[in-house]
């Protein structure tokens, strides 16, 4: 079973990251992946659509039961 170590760090000068864990096993070969936390790369998708042209349809979430409200009500007309 593959054990999982999550570290959080700061880059140190010259780009390079230092991982300190005495678990680690000296010699055996271990995969890295480094998550980069810039704003610029992770976007809410409430961001991307109020950078769409246009206007979406609802604003809050009283637009919409409101308007679900009134669409039952054409149902049973």
């Amino acid at each position: 079973m593959q054990k999982a170590l999550h570290v959080r760090t700061t880059v140190l000068p010259g780009g390079k990251i230092e991982i300190v864990d005495q678990e680690l096993p000296v010699g055996e070969s271990v995969n890295v992946v480094v998550l980069h936390s810039s704003g610029s790369l992770h976007r809410s998708a409430v961001d991307i659509l109020n950078e769409a042209p246009g206007q979406r349809l609802f604003k809050t979430t009283e637009d919409v039961e409101s308007y679900l409200k009134d669409e039952r009500a054409s149902w049973d007309r």
